[in-house]
């Protein structure tokens, strides 16, 4: 056989060997300026602390020892190897305490006939064994060193690992990420409803994680990560739980302010760590809930000679997303829900991170019948009940509020001891959701019954007075524990996504209708209107600054950036010169102040209907919206 020819070896890499100097100089740093700050602290300890912490009498000379034993203000002395130590009497009279400690160096040997001179003036001694000094040298050095020595291994293992620093040592970089195992994510898209085009969505991810070899052969690229943004409350969390369920993955559920801590480095450290745990469990979905706690826009923050902890921690959620693998044979999604799309930095919203942003918003009529047969599955229910009926009672509830009310109105139904939930129950199970419980306890005045009878009077009858309004469904001048003395509430035939000028103007009418009531017969206004004119105000002047409803300014925009899913505006005015905000202001009023003497108008043309309508509510407390069409005599 021919002689196999031995490689030359491989030349060393001058990159590598130069990183390897470098390190190994860093470590030699690292421990020698640890060794000198360790021996530093053990002599300040030792001197500062051990020292005057066993010390603790009053050293004198041994000459005044000699000469208060003979004066016989001595009382009590121990003998020491070196020292002697002892009690003696306080100089002070009537003093407390009557006796003060004292050492002074000098041995019984040093002096023979110290102790004739001790048993000649009565004092009280004894010797005391001289300690081992192995203990004390073990104390006093090995114990310290053998402390700051696990110390600085610790320390030197986390600082050339290269990440976490202290924060590893206590073990607090670490990602808090909660891992549930495929089989025990336990929730699909049977728990989901009101959802369909976002599970339409999703269901495409799902394919992804089943075989995502299918898409790979044709050059696909499988996508990093999916968004989901919403209101509140819409079951963004609970479809990132279903994705899992249906895809038979493990699933990391964490929230976005788990990255965050008083240590500088820690966010990130956790960043890497969880993302090591999803390739290590994948195929898998990591969910990070609220993540505009870290992924907040970076425009316009300006720091110089600083470094900001949340920064950081998106730098590396960054990079980690950009350096994700996702296999064919792997596979692993990101998913990550947020209620303040507009908060977040572009770079993290970018194509090729997250590639999926799901819009889960709250349910339409359809939607709220498939949310409320889910949440009702185990609660028996009256034959009767009318699922379509309640779902109807609710436009703009979201998936949360649903099932609160629900949970509501059987735990009503259980406290009368009713055999099944019905529908007054889920009623008044919307009723304790909106304005709290009803305080039959608290007594209002006569004069103040009668005002709050003519201010949800008038309510009522402008909702049913203006073209546009909303049927009214039920009246109760009961007070609540939310701070309501009584309430009106309507209920809309369908749900709504448009607005027009007319419609708006209507319900700034409904909203003053109590306001005008006590004007109209009491001739006087109350404190009561308060909500009613802030919510007015609010709805005048988006008409204004948003909507472009106003003919004096025209369709230009002059509110902040509006939150889409939070409600309001981020105020900024300083665009706005001092006339435009004097017209805006102008222009809210105008609008405000006609709806109000239009209701003024409305309710004088109908004065009887309002008084019928108000001995009605002084009588039973609480009517539906059938009395106020009769009043009007529909």
């Amino acid at each position: 056989m021919p002689e196999s020819k031995k490689l030359p070896p491989a030349k060393p890499d001058p990159e590598e060997e130069k990183k390897q100097r470098e390190q190994m100089q860093r470590r030699m740093s690292f421990s020698l300026s640890y060794l000198l700050v360790g021996i530093l602290f053990l002599w300040l300890f030792q001197e500062f602390v051990l020292t005057p912490m066993m010390i603790q009498a009053t050293e004198i000379p041994y000459s005044e020892f000699k000469q208060k034993l003979a004066n016989k203000q001595i009382v009590k002395v121990t003998l020491r190897e070196n020292d002697i130590i002892g009690e003696m009497k306080n100089p002070t009279p009537n003093a407390t305490p009557a006796t003060l400690p004292f050492e002074t160096v000098g041995t019984a040997k040093s002096d023979p006939k110290l102790i004739e001179q001790l048993e000649a003036a009565g004092v009280s001694y004894s010797f005391q064994r001289p300690p081992s000094p192995i203990g004390s040298f073990f104390m006093a050095y090995v114990l310290p060193l053998l402390l700051l020595g696990g110390f600085w291994y610790l320390m030197y293992r986390r600082a050339t690992g290269g990440a976490g620093g202290l924060g590893n040592i206590f073990g607090i970089s670490k990602s808090k990420a909660t891992e549930v195992k495929a089989s025990d994510v336990g929730v699909t898209f049977k728990d989901v409803g009101g959802a369909d085009e976002a599970i339409a969505e999703l269901q495409e991810i799902i394919q992804f994680l089943k075989s995502p070899e299918k898409f790979a052969k044709l050059g696909g690229r499988i996508p990093k990560g999916v968004l989901l943004v919403g209101p509140p409350g819409t079951g963004k969390t609970l479809l990132a739980k279903a994705t899992a369920g249906e895809a038979g993955t493990s699933f990391f559920e964490t929230s976005g302010s788990e990255f965050v801590e008083m240590f500088v480095g820690v966010g990130a450290a956790r960043v890497r760590d969880l993302f090591e745990q999803a390739r290590k469990a994948a195929p898998a979905i990591v969910f990070i809930d609220e993540i505009d706690a870290i992924g907040q826009s970076r425009a316009g923050a300006i720091r110089i000679g600083g470094n900001d902890e949340r920064e950081q921690t998106l730098n590396q959620l960054l990079a980690e997303i950009d350096g994700f693998k996702t296999s064919t044979s792997a596979p692993v999604i990101i998913m990550a829900a947020t209620n303040r799309p507009e908060v977040l930095d572009p770079a993290l919203l970018r194509a090729g991170r997250f590639d999926r942003q799901i819009v889960v918003g709250n349910p339409d009529l359809q939607g709220r019948l498939q949310i409320l047969k889910i949440h009702s599955r185990g609660i028996k229910l009256a034959p009767d009940f009318d699922l379509e009926r309640a779902a109807r009672m609710t436009p703009g509830f979201s998936g949360a509020d649903l099932a609160n009310v629900m949970n509501e109105a059987a735990l009503l139904a259980a406290r009368r001891n009713a055999d099944a939930v019905t529908l007054d129950d889920f009623s008044a199970a919307i009723e304790r959701v909106i304005a709290g419980l009803e305080k039959k306890s608290r007594v209002m005045n006569e004069g103040e019954r009668r005002t709050v009878a003519y201010h949800e009077a008038g309510h009522a009858l402008i909702a049913e007075l203006v073209p546009h309004g909303d049927p009214v469904s039920k009246i109760s001048i009961v007070p609540r524990s939310r701070g309501a003395l009584g309430y009106t509430m309507q209920m809309p035939t369908e749900d709504r996504y448009l607005m027009t000028l007319e419609e708006l103007q209507d319900r700034i009418a409904v909203m003053l209708g109590g306001r005008a009531a006590e004007k109209v017969v009491c001739g006087q206004i109350s404190t009561g209107a308060s909500d009613d004119i802030m919510r007015a105000t609010e709805l005048a002047r988006r008409m204004v600054t948003e909507f472009g409803m106003s003919e004096k300014l025209g369709s230009v925009r002059y509110a902040g950036q509006p939150l889409q899913y939070l409600g309001g505006t981020l105020e900024d005015s300083s665009h706005l010169s001092q006339e435009t905000r004097q017209l805006i202001d102008r222009e809210v009023q105008r609008i405000v102040t006609e709806q109000y003497e239009r209701a003024q108008n409305l309710l004088r043309e109908h004065r009887d209907a309002l008084e019928k309508l108000t001995q009605l509510l002084l009588t039973k407390e609480t009517v539906d919206g059938s009395a106020v069409k009769q009043v009007l005599g529909k």
